[in-house]
């Protein structure tokens, strides 16, 4: 393993010898690999993650956030590329001359290939290798087998090599068309990362782009009356304090114009001025930004419905995401998770709120899925939240990336794709 600080590379036995630090430098390593269990960090590894969340250090970003960024890392490197393809041709042809080895190899492998496109331990990248791989195979057995079944003229051998290609054709390609859709869990807990991080900083230093908790106190802080007298034209309310904490440290209100407020009242020092300015504006704005769960997709809602935000106000509201539309629509897997309480929360949501979904997404949450808005980069957040503020400046003119629910009297839209 490589020191962070003077690049000098110490193995096991010279990490051991010297107390778990640097040969060269003395510098203690963080991590010791070998000692962990479930999982596998170097300080390399570590190092290189945060660097990488934070854009080289130009962006903040929460703990939840460095969990799923870590966990998307880890999955490729806790699951090597290895050539099970090749491992598969090795096994049939040293089988070859043998009565039923073939056949027991290629069953062995379908399964083999079938369980890993469905692994909840295995990112969507490599399920749809596995994926494919199955079609691969079966091209195989069609290929060869049918040669061999017209070489030795047998009808039997022939339907059985039409089955046994075939099958591993169709779980492929049915895989394929939903892989994208597969829950997934953590491959370590969240205090795990809490004692990784606590012990980072103790050896390393604070990390300077890291957020804590979002500051809950109440006290109101001095605004000066010139700038109350403004208002602005667009406001972004998150459904939680998180979100609206990332948003407002990487400067986002700055650089979009924006007021940045969560349903929450984040951030509470400044909540009531903020909104006491923005109900100053007929042609205000308001983009919601939520995870997908039962709690997110009631955001739109209580923004509609509720008196301390704009019962009663002809504002348009447009739902940035994240929506069950958006996850179903898109090409890219998402981290999707599933628990018995959102399945049971999708099925208690007001009437309301469901006549806006389809069909397809009320069983996609009443499943119990969900994807948090932390499952995506800062980088990533950011510039989503930015397109979709863009695409939506004309809404009366250029609603291509619009979809309007419910009638015109309620001006309320969603963005159709997340990012």
């Amino acid at each position: 393993m490589k020191c962070i600080n003077c690049g000098t590379d110490n193995k096991l036995k010279d990490r051991t010898a010297n107390q778990g630090r640097c040969l060269k430098c003395n510098h203690t390593f963080a991590f010791e690999p070998t000692n962990m269990s479930n999982i596998k960090i170097t300080d390399p590894f570590f190092a290189k993650a945060i660097a990488d969340i934070t854009a080289n250090n130009t962006l903040f970003f929460t703990p939840k956030q460095l969990l799923y960024f870590l966990d998307n890392r880890l999955r490729s490197k806790s699951f090597p590329k290895f050539s099970w393809l090749f491992l598969y041709v090795f096994l049939n042809f040293f089988t070859f001359f043998l009565i039923i080895g073939p056949l027991f190899v290629n069953i062995v492998f379908i399964w083999i290939f079938f369980n890993r496109t469905n692994s909840v331990k295995l990112n969507n990248k490599i399920r749809k290798q596995n994926a494919k791989n199955l079609q691969i195979i079966g091209g195989i057995i069609l290929v060869i087998g049918i040669f061999l079944s017209l070489a030795s003229n047998s009808f039997t051998l022939f339907t059985i090599i039409i089955i046994l290609g075939m099958l591993p054709i169709y779980l492929g390609t049915r895989q394929l068309g939903r892989i994208g859709f597969i829950t997934q869990e953590f491959l370590f807990p969240e205090s795990q990362l809490k004692d990784l991080l606590d012990r980072w900083q103790q050896i390393n230093g604070s990390i300077l782009k890291i957020l804590p908790p979002p500051n809950q106190g109440n006290t109101p802080a001095t605004v000066n009356p010139d700038v109350t007298a403004y208002s602005f034209d667009r406001l972004v309310v998150c459904d939680s304090a998180a979100i609206a904490q990332l948003l407002i440290a990487n400067n986002f209100h700055f650089e979009n114009n924006c007021a940045i407020l969560s349903i929450t009242g984040y951030p509470q020092s400044i909540f009531d001025t903020t909104m006491q300015m923005l109900h100053r504006n007929p042609d205000l704005k308001v983009y919601a930004v939520h995870d997908c769960n039962p709690r997110g997709i009631g955001l739109v809602h209580r923004l509609r419905t509720n008196a301390s935000w704009f019962l009663n106000s002809e504002i348009a509201i447009i739902d940035i995401g994240l929506t069950p539309r958006q996850i179903i629509a898109t090409k890219r897997g998402m981290f999707i998770q599933s628990s018995p309480e959102s399945a049971q929360a999708a099925k208690e949501l007001p009437e309301e709120i469901r006549q806006s979904l389809s069909p397809e997404e009320l069983a996609w949450l009443k499943s119990g899925n969900f994807v948090e808005l932390e499952s995506f980069t800062p980088q990533r957040l950011i510039k989503v939240v930015q397109k979709g503020i863009a695409g939506s400046r004309d809404i009366e003119t250029d609603d291509s990336n619009l979809l309007l629910v419910g009638d015109r009297g309620s001006d309320m839209y969603v963005v159709q794709s997340f990012g």
